[in-house]
Formats: structure tokens, C-alpha cells, sequence
């Protein structure tokens, strides 16, 4: 089920961003394994300033429904993190939060 969006500055390659997160997600084991759920998209960036700066970054957030403790999403950030920094790019800020989705609240329906 989760909903992973990548951000980052346009200098980098999402598409290369893109397997990495699917892979570690899937990784991470919390989610079915199958992989069917996990939905990855990516949001370059023509404009940002990091500090007082340009500088290149990417901020993962990974949106999951309500439920898991404080060390399972600990984990599945850190799986991540690892796995997009050995990604071959130019000196940059990776950061990556977990956000949980209320379940009492969610509503999804697939169309054919």
C-alpha cells in the first residue's frame, strides 16, 4: 500500500531513484510481498535553495496506513536511506520520513 514520492532537484534522475525505493521498500518486509501495492512517483525540481544555497537533494516520503510501531517505520526509512544512498550521485541531502495514513479515513477504489 504505500505511496512513496520522491522529490528532488532536477539535476538528479528520478528514474534511477525509482527502483531503489521500490526495491528497499519491498525490502523492508512490511508490506506484501508481492509488490503489487507499492506505488513509487517522483517530482523533479527546477527551483529550490538548500541552506543558503543550491544544492542538490532528494527528500523521500513514504506514505503508510496507520498502525505500525515507531520501529518498524524506523526500519523501513533506514532500509531505505541505505539503499538510495549507494545510488551514484553528485554530493547531496537524502532525508526520508514516514507518515502515517489514517485507516478510518482512507478511502481507494481500482478501476478497470
Amino acid at each position: 500500500m504505500p505511496h512513496c514520492i520522491i522529490e528532488h532537484s532536477n539535476t538528479i534522475k528520478g528514474e534511477e531513484l525509482m527502483p531503489l525505493v521500490y526495491e528497499s521498500t519491498l525490502k523492508s518486509e512490511l508490506f506484501d510481498m508481492s509488490g503489487k501495492d507499492i506505488k513509487v512517483r517522483v517530482i523533479p525540481y527546477d527551483h529550490y535553495q538548500v541552506g543558503n544555497q543550491v544544492s542538490d537533494f532528494i527528500h523521500i516520503t513514504l506514505k503508510i496506513l496507520s498502525g505500525r510501531t515507531e520501529e518498524q517505520k524506523l526500519h523501513l526509512s533506514q532500509t531505505v536511506l541505505e539503499h538510495v544512498k549507494l545510488a551514484t550521485l553528485n554530493p547531496c541531502s537524502i532525508s526520508v520520513e514516514v507518515i502515517d495514513i489514517d485507516r478510518a479515513s482512507y478511502s481507494k477504489i481500482t478501476t478497470e
